[in-house]
């Protein structure tokens, strides 16, 4: 009866799935016959006729689990080739479009998609990073691809240019082809954006290499396609608003004309087969356009070859937000958003929650069988309560039966952060992100602890903590309207005003109780190692002191204090010598004095550091602190009179917590520990549960969460003017045809891209395997023209394996063999170094020149590594170029992203090695972002006001930590974020002169939400910055004053145009002031 059912439900889910035209059909391409239509659809590549043959039923040519996408098509329209992760990384593959098995035709490591194949079929063009010539002067970032071009049968790539030009179409003559540029790394799928950094349309001849821009629209100019007769050429523009379907003379491209007419959402994916029909995809669906006729929408119906998204089984055996019951007995964590419990003796955990939407802060009641968290259900965050049923049942971990209830009415109010009080008869939580209340649960009643005056996080978290006693609540506030630094605040368990007890400009937060309740202990960067950027300070642990009786003993020294314990004692035998050894198991009430509070802040830790967690013993004399000094978090034990300071647990560093009894110190780091008395060794708690995932649901609430988060966080309350409800709703239909996370992570950009702004899109980032290929480097910069055996060696990188003094490599040289395998003329070679980072590796190389053949062992490099060595000589050759042009006279620094380690590189050669220079010149091109705008400007801005003599020598002038001498700044259209705001700084202070190309309009901050499914992250961009006139930076673009463009043929080469001009420039300037 079961299997009939089963069979039953398998037949109307197939049925429907067959009914109903498939929609989120991505990539699709007309063959050049004009027969059919090639498409990705949940992964995989289909064909499907281009006349409405087989009814619109579409057929799968790739299978398997793997991702499968871009397809394109031959000249013979007979075969595919495309991109698949099969082996870790997108390579280029090939298939009959009749159906066959695929053949891998490249093997690196790298990010490979193909763009098309030759006129005569016998080779496939294709983009990817993978090595720039020696002598080119382009910034090496992964996103500024070269060209490729491989044999249909694989081997050698040949490279076809340096520089990015992506989805080429060439002429039928050969002699030149289209492309569309790519300038730098801002989301693809971003829409509605003029600005530098939009896609422009380009022609390049073969036989010259000259590079011909066709369009100079500021907005989005994408994906050419020529004309059956190669007369006009057909793209992709925003010009009317949204993406549609252009056409311009080839001879004349400034006439352009409108072909489509599309609203609301972009034409993507544009083709054309040799009859003039076109094939674009709109909202998901595939249509195709002859003549003057209206596009034509087609209904692909595609047949499952079985239900799809299965539920998906996990191990469960780590996760975050954890916490102890008091009893120390049970963990508490979070875990792909949901909760469990797990037993702290043994491994047995059980799942609490079994919904798609997020659970966290979970929380114990003190009874040790209630568990209180917040979930994010039916749009709204509420706080819910889990409580085990059956007296017998001893725990969470082994309860049969678990209760669930919410403890408020489902409605339009989000409820956070739920925490007991001590005594267990009040829960405190965070209501509407940003107002601390309180509820008591005998009552029912609710009272209002602060309200959102000083609250500026729109995340929903708040960082606040219960008095021992229960009448105080310590947090982490904005208390001076300096955000994004923050204080510690002090305010009544009943309400009332919140007392600043911290009153600084450094960063303030996660306050932690002493036992006694006497002292706050708080984390501050105040002494530590000082960041120039928003992050990365080091932090140490500060303690204030709420009465001067706790602050004057605990400022007595060992001997003192002693004297005090024994006055103590003689005090309470005098009065009641029958309760000098009782403790009281309640907590006395606190005395808090507020005068002269601030003078009783002290520092705890000895070394500031990488700082995680922490917390006091039981008698408040040992602190207990997880730190990092650029390692592993240890566990450090404090003695805070004697000052002995120790290791006591390597490694297993994490947030800090106590049993109520304060008996066991638990460790939530990696993994989870625990420790008798925290003194005793570690014992490791292994949670063991499973998790049953339901991923078409999660991927449902996952788009919830973004659509409301987006809402809720946007740093501009109009969003811009979209309607984002709308919106939402139209991206929400796409769901049940998602069935990976490249597709979700594809279609929620879409849709974040409808913001118009920057810092936003959804990231996929794969989960890595051992069986991934991972390609090695040598570090050797091979010439790509040599057709000969082996590899013909243009450069040693240095710093790179072969840049040592036992190596005789040089230029010229030929590897012969990696390992003892030839490298045969036209063979594909990397192959030979997948895996080879870290390995000894046996390089067998010849020279020309004098006819010596020589072995040396050396160890691969990773890309990654390899990333960094280019980078040190792309800023080492800049420098260089600037010596050479000026002479000596002017230095050179980049910021390679605005962040403290890239902060004091530059304040070290400014002010060190080009201290002597009459000038610098600042590189600001490619970079990322951080923030750093302030500290730039306070470098830049000196003006000499003194100079330092001895005895007749000028030693130094005044300011001396500061640059007080003519400097010009250099950007590009790849700055984004901060690396917009500095130069705009730079130039709005009147410092010197921007020179290089405009800088698109990217100053926000964003915050990076990872969701439950741990690989994917999107962007909400929540702070924006206004200027005296009332103008956000976001969408405005930096003009510089001397506009400079690097030109695709001369940057290859070596020249880099913007920086001669900043030079002269800057030479100019200081020849004037003379």
């Amino acid at each position: 009866m079961k299997l009939r059912i089963a069979c039953l439900l398998y037949v109307l889910f197939f049925t429907a799935s067959i009914k109903a035209a498939a929609l989120w059909l991505r990539y699709p391409v007309i063959s050049p016959d004009g027969s059919q239509i090639a498409f990705t659809y949940k992964g995989r590549i289909y064909i499907v006729s281009a006349h409405g043959g087989g009814g619109g039923f579409a057929r799968p040519v790739t299978s398997g689990e793997s991702y499968a996408s871009c397809p394109v098509w031959s000249p013979d329209s007979k075969t595919l080739a495309y991109a698949s992760d099969r082996y870790g990384n997108f390579d280029i593959f090939t298939v009959p479009a009749s159906g066959g098995v695929p053949t891998r035709i490249t093997a690196n490591s790298a990010q490979e998609t193909p763009f098309a194949f030759s006129n005569d079929g016998r080779s496939i063009y294709f983009g990817a990073t993978i090595s720039d010539p020696a002598q080119s002067a382009l910034f090496p970032k992964s996103y500024m691809e070269e060209l490729y071009r491989v044999s249909v049968r694989g081997g050698r790539y040949e490279r076809v240019l340096a520089t990015p030009a992506q989805w080429i179409c060439l002429s039928d003559d050969g002699k030149s082809f289209l492309y569309q540029d790519r300038k730098g790394g801002e989301n693809e799928w971003r829409k509605h954006h003029t600005s530098s950094v939009t896609r422009d349309i380009w022609n390049y001849d073969v036989a010259s290499g000259k590079h011909t821009r066709l369009t100079t629209w500021e907005g989005e100019d994408r994906n050419p396609r020529y004309s059956p007769d190669n007369r006009s050429v057909y793209f992709l523009s925003e010009r009317s608003g949204s993406f549609n379907v252009w056409n311009m003379p080839v001879d004349n491209p400034s006439e352009t004309r409108q072909v489509t007419f599309f609203k609301t959402h972009p034409v993507r994916f544009l083709s054309i087969s040799r009859d003039g029909t076109l094939c674009f995809g709109y909202n998901g669906e595939i249509y195709t356009m002859s003549g003057s006729s209206s596009p034509r929408k087609f209904d692909v119906k595609i047949t499952p070859d079985g239900p799809t998204d299965k539920y998906a089984r996990l191990p469960v055996k780590e996760g975050h937000d954890a916490t102890v019951s008091p009893d120390g007995k049970q963990i508490a964590f979070v875990s792909r958003g949901e909760i469990f419990v797990t037993s702290a003796a043994y491994n047995t955990t059980r799942r609490i929650t079994t919904t798609a939407e997020a659970e966290n802060d979970p929380d114990f009641a003190s009874d040790n069988r209630t568990l209180a968290y917040a979930s994010e259900r039916d749009g709204y965050w509420n706080i819910y309560t889990a409580t085990i049923v059956r007296d017998e049942d001893p725990d969470f971990p082994n309860a049969t039966i678990v209760e669930e209830k919410p403890l408020f009415e489902a409605g339009k109010t989000d409820r956070t952060c739920p925490q007991y009080s001590p005594d267990g008869k009040e829960l405190a939580f965070v209501e509407e992100r940003c107002r601390l209340m309180v509820l008591n649960l005998a009552s029912g009643k609710i009272r209002r602890i602060t309200d959102s005056e000083r609250s500026y996080s729109t995340d929903g978290s708040m960082d606040y903590a219960w008095s021992p006693d229960g009448k105080w609540f310590a947090l982490s506030y904005t208390g001076n309207r300096h955000h994004p630094y923050s204080d510690i605040g002090l305010v009544s368990a009943q309400g009332g005003p919140i007392h600043n007890i911290t009153n600084t400009g450094y960063f303030d937060r996660q306050p932690v109780w002493s036992p006694d309740g006497n002292a706050i202990l708080f984390s501050s960067d105040r002494y530590g190692l000082r960041s120039h950027a928003s992050w990365g300070s080091l932090h140490d642990v500060m303690a204030v002191f709420l009465n001067r009786r706790a602050y004057e003993i605990a400022q007595m020294n060992e001997e003192e204090y002693a004297f005090y314990k024994e006055s103590e004692k003689r005090s309470a035998k005098d009065s009641d010598p029958n309760d000098s050894e009782k403790e009281s198991d309640s907590p006395k009430d606190i005395i808090v004095e507020l005068d002269g509070i601030e003078e009783r802040i002290v520092r705890l830790t000895p070394f500031s550091g990488n700082l995680r967690g922490y917390t006091l013993d039981k008698k408040g004399e040992h602190l207990y602190y997880s730190m990092s000094y650029g390692a592993a978090y240890d566990i450090w034990q404090l003695n805070l009179r004697s000052r002995e300071n120790k290791v006591l647990h390597k490694g297993q560093g994490g947030a800090l917590a106590w049993d109520e009894r304060m008996e066991t110190l638990f460790s939530f780091g990696r993994g989870m520990k625990k420790f008798k008395n925290g003194t005793g060794a570690a014992e490791t708690v292994q949670p063991n549960g499973v998790l049953q995932l339901d991923r078409r649901a999660e991927r449902a609430y996952m788009f919830d969460r973004i659509c409301r988060q987006e809402r809720e966080r946007f740093y501009e309350e109009s969003m811009h003017g979209v309607d984002w409800e709308a919106m939402c709703r139209n991206y929400e239909r796409f769901l049940p045809h998602i069935g990976n996370d490249y597709d979700f992570a594809e279609m929620t950009s879409e849709l974040l891209g409808e913001l118009n702004v920057s810092h936003t899109g959804c990231r996929y980032s794969r989960p890595a395997s051992d069986d991934d290929d991972a390609t090695a480097d040598l570090g050797l910069i091979f010439d790509f023209g040599y057709r000969g055996d082996g590899l013909l060696v243009a450069e040693v990188v240095a710093g790179a394996p072969f840049d040592k003094a036992s190596s005789e490599v040089r230029a010229g040289d030929v590897v012969e063999r990696i390992d003892g395998q030839e490298i045969p003329a036209g063979a594909d070679f990397y192959p030979l170094l997948n895996h080879l980072a870290g390995q000894r590796t046996l390089v067998s190389l010849y020279r020309p020149s004098t006819g010596k053949r020589w072995d040396e062992t050396v160890v691969p490099i990773s890309q990654s590594a390899l990333s960094k060595l280019l980078y040190k000589r792309w800023v080492k050759r800049r420098a260089a170029d600037v010596e050479r042009l000026s002479n000596g006279r002017l230095g050179y620094v980049h910021i390679e992203s605005m962040g403290d380690a890239s902060f004091r590189t530059v304040y070290a050669d400014m002010l060190g090695r080009y201290n002597h220079c009459e000038g610098i010149v600042v590189d600001t091109r490619f970079n990322g972002g951080g923030r750093l705008h302030e500290d730039i400007e306070i470098l830049l801005s000196g003006e000499k006001y003194l100079t330092q003599v001895i005895r007749g020598k000028e030693a130094c002038d005044m300011p001396s930590r500061r640059w007080n001498k003519p400097s010009v700044m250099l950007t590009c259209e790849a700055n984004y974020s901060n690396a917009h705001g500095t130069p705009w700084v730079y130039q709005y202070r009147k410092i010197g002169k921007v020179v290089g190309m405009p800088v698109p309009g990217t100053m926000t901050s964003v915050s990076w939400e990872r969701l439950q499914n741990p690989a994917l992250v999107f962007g909400i961009p929540v702070i924006g910055y206004r200027t005296a006139e009332g103008k956000y930076l976001e969408n405005s673009q930096l003009e510089p004053d001397i506009t400079v463009a690097n030109t695709p043929e001369m940057v290859v080469c070596g020249r880099d145009e913007q920086l001669e001009r900043a030079v002269k420039i800057l030479i100019g300037l200081i020849d004037a002031q003379k």
